[in-house]
């Protein structure tokens, strides 16, 4: 498990101007260098490449790409917007942490204010001697490093934003997601069963704040505990949302430390995070399936493509591991039925009058019926009972109704040894 730092090191290289300060920095870098190594540069090369030959190599980088990060900020800008609003608006909070658009915005934006920031100490008469010689390097590197950003932004422009693109984004995310949750599905705490089976007596820890639960330091709570020969039951897993004042977990015994001690290890926020939230992403996924199936949409055909995309991210999870890495600690396990439902649930109630959604996803339940996962299995048939009830409801036709319960009784069909029809 993540500990909070390296989570929070890891959100803070997402942001944009992370890569565009490294890049920057190259124009103090290149000075420094510079003066380190002016001794060992030889007269004749300092001679060849002075401030003439660098200058308007510089001059070049700081005029034209300020131009381009801007044009290249409003493409991304535009394209952003068109994924919130024919994808979902969550899909917004990923497509920021895109690494490709990150690492092109950032080589643009950093080769500027290298350029700058070059001019300036040229100017300025800290670059003198063998210190031209150096920076040239620095700048031929520079304008590598810009070319082959510009041709990474040609082909991702081209994906930037659309359906398909944003879709399989998503995805991922919830693929390793759920590789994680598969691995610790009480994020290595002991699981807790309920409420019930907290002790009497135990004492709160209180949230100094209100929002959504993005993200809990399992190994820092578990080491704080042991200290005080404690144990914590926590009430708030990531994903859930609680207001100032409520529970995020409970102590006991009750005096053992101080409540506040253990707040630093729940990092609250008022949106979700993909991190540690394994059903964010199906639920993200859910969305954009409902929205295309919207009267203004009408795109059936991106529903069963998002069913496919569930469908295989829930059938090929890894087996659970229970292994309890931190004894002190009990949490809520996500059970199978909150990671169908959201998966599913929205489909089968906006998609019930379309007979090829709703076919399309019977046979995605019919694979989690036939999968190896009790708990999937079991999750599979009662959202199949379901899906089946919302579409008697909302299907015109017998014929329809009929096909859809014969799809479903395949899947009894085939464990039973007969052959299920093609």
């Amino acid at each position: 498990m993540l500990s909070r730092r390296l989570w929070q090191l890891i959100n803070l290289s997402r942001k944009l101007w992370v890569r565009t300060t490294l890049i920057a920095l190259l124009g103090i870098v290149a000075a420094v260098t510079a003066a380190v190594v002016d001794p060992v540069i030889p007269r004749a090369l300092a001679d060849r490449i002075g401030e003439d030959a660098v200058m308007p190599i510089l001059n070049v980088l700081a005029s034209s790409m300020l131009a381009v990060t801007t044009f290249s900020l409003s493409v991304m800008v535009s394209a952003h917007h068109a994924a919130s609003s024919q994808v979902t608006p969550r899909s917004h909070r990923l497509l920021l942490e895109d690494t490709t658009t990150q690492t092109v915005l950032a080589t643009f934006l950093g080769a500027f204010v290298f350029a700058l920031v070059s001019i300036i100490l040229f100017r300025a008469g800290f670059h003198a001697g063998s210190a031209p010689v150096v920076v040239f390097l620095f700048t031929v590197l520079v304008v590598a490093l810009v070319v082959l950003a510009i041709l990474r932004w040609i082909d991702h422009l081209s994906r930037l934003g659309s359906m398909d693109e944003t879709i399989a984004q998503v995805e991922t995310r919830a693929r390793a997601t759920l590789r994680k949750y598969r691995a610790a599905p009480s994020l290595g705490a002991r699981p807790l069963p309920g409420t019930a089976s907290i002790p009497a007596g135990a004492e709160p820890i209180l949230a100094p704040r209100g929002g959504h639960v993005q993200f809990v330091d399992m190994a820092g709570l578990s080491a704080r505990a042991a200290e005080a020969e404690a144990e914590i039951y926590l009430a708030a897993t990531p994903g859930e949302f609680l207001v100032a004042g409520a529970p995020l977990a409970w102590l006991h015994p009750a005096g053992s430390a101080p409540p506040a001690a253990f707040q630093p290890a729940f990092e609250i926020d008022a949106v979700r995070s993909f991190d540690q939230d394994a059903r964010f992403a199906l639920v993200v996924l859910s969305e954009i399936a409902s929205r295309a199936l919207s009267p203004g949409l009408n795109d059936p055909g991106t529903a069963i493509d998002v069913i496919a995309r569930l469908e295989r991210l829930l059938a090929e999870c890894d087996p659970v591991n229970d292994e309890v890495r931190y004894p002190n600690l009990f949490a809520p396990t996500v059970n199978a039925d909150d990671l169908v439902g959201d998966a599913f649930d929205a489909i089968a109630r906006d998609g019930a009058g379309m007979v090829e959604v709703m076919r399309r996803l019977v046979k995605a339940l019919n694979t989690l019926r036939t999968g190896g996962d009790a708990g999937l299995a079991h999750a599979a048939e009662r959202m199949t009972a379901r899906a089946l009830a919302q579409a008697e409801r909302a299907l015109v036709l017998d014929d329809d109704k009929a096909g859809l319960k014969a799809l479903a009784d395949q899947r009894d069909r085939h464990r039973s040894g007969a052959a299920a029809p093609g």
